[in-house]
């Protein structure tokens, strides 16, 4: 059933995006990503030789398996990446830990206004060192003034 409170339109941040047409409260759970169900292999496998170009639509649900928006996604998928963002992901684990059952919704951090664009930080995590190149290739288009210029978070200090 389609979100009736969110439509995908061209974004000022990247491509498309996914816009309120209605008031959107803090703490409302706003839709699920969805897409074709993946182990991290066969993702590797069908995207392995791709050259990187800064922009995904896979959604890492948790050490076995990845969300392929690629194929059978919705409108989630449009959702842009934000250093100051209006909504969060969250993995809802299966309670018998039936791992390919995991989900993945996003939700309002804020109340989000008719006409504000849905955002939320893609936490993108790479094991290599961030080089400059990688960098700009995961470069950060939000605008916000917390803008780190990168959608790859900080690496962890040891």
């Amino acid at each position: 059933m389609p979100n009736k409170k969110i439509e995908a339109r061209l974004s000022p941040i990247h491509g498309n995006g996914v816009f309120a047409t209605e008031l959107i409260r803090k703490g409302e759970r706003i839709i699920r990503y969805q897409g074709t169900l993946r182990t991290h292999a066969e993702v590797d496998e069908e995207y392995g030789e791709e050259d990187e170009d800064g922009h995904t639509f896979l959604f890492t649900l948790n050490d076995e398996y990845v969300i392929d928006a690629n194929k059978r996604g919705n409108v989630a998928r449009w959702i842009n990446h934000s250093c100051d963002p209006n909504c969060e992901s969250e993995v809802e684990e299966d309670p018998k830990d039936r791992r390919e059952k995991d989900k993945v919704f996003i939700h309002a951090i804020r109340d989000i206004k008719p006409g504000e664009e849905l955002t939320y930080n893609y936490g993108i995590t790479l094991d290599e060192p961030h080089t400059p190149k990688l960098k700009k290739l995961w470069g950060c288009r939000c605008g916000s003034k917390k803008c780190t210029g990168t959608m790859l978070q900080p690496k962890r200090k040891r």
